[in-house]
């Protein structure tokens, strides 16, 4: 998905008030950030029977620290991150931008 050291833009930064709770510091949108890692992670608790629904790609940024993720408490720790989603590599965004641009511009300038 991402590579280690890539700038990415947060393209969504809207967390549910329990979910955002869980966190030190979360992403705002249209902020440019630096990939940390990017890993598996979990998606959406389900229920205490069935746990988590799926798995997608989770990012952890240079710029944030968060706390250790509860449900990986036990086992294999891990740090909560932010799914993949939520950002945009740079380059993307900004390719987006020169070519609106463009098109704004008189044909020959």
């Amino acid at each position: 998905m991402f590579e280690q050291g890539e700038k990415v833009v947060c393209v969504d930064d809207r967390f549910h008030p329990e979910i955002a709770f869980l966190y030190a510091a979360l992403p705002e949108k249209g902020q440019i950030y630096t990939v940390r890692e990017c890993e598996p992670g979990r998606a959406k608790w389900v229920s205490a029977q069935k746990g988590w629904d799926s798995v997608e790609m989770k990012v952890l940024l240079v710029e944030l620290t968060n706390p250790v993720d509860p449900s990986t408490v036990k086992g294999c720790p891990s740090e909560l991150g932010f799914a993949a989603r939520r950002f945009a590599p740079l380059e993307a965004i900004e390719n987006l931008e020169v070519a609106e641009i463009e098109e704004l511009l008189p044909a020959g300038k």
